[in-house]
């Protein structure tokens, strides 16, 4: 079973693109077409199901029309739209460019000042200002998804090392 913390959000799938099965796929990391993997991950109903790409069409700067094995209709692509998307992280190589503030999720925050934080949970990119969406205790932490707030990054053990500013977490 692969586990959350393995894989991280690269986007979702929209609706069907045509009649044989594609789908249209608004992706937020090119990684999946510059690393070596073969597969995505949906989460259906919870759990991580890989689903191997037939081929792979880009359109625009973050859109691509994606036909995967066995979906050969546009009834059955239709069964898909709108879900995550996710890429393992095992073939994303410690050098690999960091395209998407979704690859924090799960990590723990630990502040150069105030120790952990928490686990980032989620990303709220809902307004100009990026927030991780940290959970602590069974409280929620917002902060600023910013990168001169970032001291380290530890990808192995899948922690952020941050210095928050005076103030924000008060």
């Amino acid at each position: 079973m692969i586990r959350r913390e393995e894989v991280f959000k690269i986007g979702h799938l929209n609706k069907p693109y045509g009649v044989k099965g594609e789908l249209s796929f608004a992706f937020t990391s090119d990684l999946f077409n510059r690393v070596d993997c073969d597969y995505l991950l949906l989460l259906l109903d919870g759990i991580l199901v890989p689903f191997f790409i037939e081929n792979c069409c880009f359109h625009s700067g973050n859109t691509a029309v994606v036909k995967f094995d066995g979906i050969d209709s546009a009834e059955e692509a239709r069964i898909y739209a709108n879900t995550d998307v996710y890429f393992p992280i095992k073939y994303m190589e410690e050098d690999d460019d960091i395209s998407s503030w979704d690859f924090f999720i799960d990590f723990r925050v630990e502040d150069i000042r105030y120790g952990d934080l928490g686990r980032i949970v989620r990303v709220d990119d809902s307004t100009m200002n990026v927030l991780f969406v940290i959970e602590r205790e069974g409280k929620e932490i917002l902060l600023p998804a910013h990168e001169e707030f970032i001291r380290g990054l530890n990808k192995k053990t899948r922690t952020l090392t941050v210095e928050v500013p005076d103030g924000l977490l008060s």
